[in-house]
């Protein structure tokens, strides 16, 4: 059985092991162009940023290289470790994760050829890099280690479908004009070459006089009846139909015209033999 002096040793070394510190060792920054040269090559120290400032050109490379270690100086894999870079005066930040071996060895690299897309839009003003280690079992860590200035940020490339997301030029409809009626004259003189048929159908029927009611026989008047049916389908046409109704009603009502007509033709038939047969 645990006695409670035990028990209380046993606390006591836990909040110790909870308590210890994470810290660096060697840390060391490295600024290399594209062609391997190395611009600048110094260690970093915990106690201040570096000066002046780093500063990266579009081809340059940054490499930030250190140790994690405990109190004992052995090596220490945190649970989180990352890097943020921060812009004090827009508020833009981000963060990029740092690979950790389980010796605590870590490297990060910024190639600005390629540049991740955590680090934050650049301005006049430079970005403050920070280190972060997080451990179930060390107290967390927080590192400022330096300043940089980064090459300004290029627009990004537009979207081929990016142009029918902005405002459109407003649409305006043309309508057609309303249509030309024809002068008043135009029309009566259309009018009475339309009716003309008419007016000779009636000045022949005034001429036979006696044999109108013939007209009305059952033989004759159907196709008379149709007649009339198409003179009423044109003046429909010139009020409301259009060419292709007019055609098909045309077609439909052509029927029955031809039998009537046909009916009316042997009816006349008869009728003149009738009179031409001796009595």
């Amino acid at each position: 059985m645990v006695g409670p002096l035990s028990w209380l040793l046993a606390s006591l070394a836990v909040l110790a092991v909870q308590a210890s510190v994470l810290t660096l060792q060697s840390p060391r920054l490295t600024v290399s162009s594209s062609d391997a040269a190395q611009l600048r090559s110094e260690p970093l120290s915990l106690a201040h940023k570096v000066t002046p400032p780093v500063e990266l050109r579009a081809t340059d490379t940054l490499k930030l290289t250190f140790q994690i270690v405990d109190e004992d100086g052995k090596g220490v894999q945190p649970h989180q470790t990352f890097v943020r870079f921060y812009d004090e005066v827009t508020g833009e930040e981000g963060i990029q994760p740092v690979k950790v071996t389980a010796g605590g060895k870590a490297k990060l690299e910024l190639n600005m050829a390629r540049p991740p897309s955590s680090l934050p839009p650049s301005g006049k003003d430079p970005i403050k890099v920070s280190l972060y280690l997080g451990s179930f079992k060390h107290d967390p860590a927080q590192y400022e280690l330096f300043d940089l200035f980064v090459p300004p940020s290029q627009p990004p490339a537009q979207h081929a479908d990016e142009v029918f997301f902005h405002p459109r030029p407003e649409i305006f409809h043309t309508f057609r004009p309303e249509q030309k009626v024809p002068p008043k004259f135009v029309s009566a003189v259309f009018t009475l070459l339309l009716a003309a048929p008419w007016v000779v159908l009636l000045g022949l029927l005034a001429h036979i006089g006696p044999q109108v009611p013939y007209l009305f026989s059952s033989g004759i008047f159907p196709f008379i009846a149709t007649l009339g049916a198409f003179e009423g389908l044109l003046v429909w046409y010139w009020v409301d139909l259009h060419l292709g109704q007019v055609l098909l009603y045309g077609a439909i009502l052509s029927i029955p015209t031809a039998i009537a007509g046909k009916r009316a033709l042997a009816a006349v038939g008869e009728r003149r033999l009738g009179k031409s047969s001796p009595k």
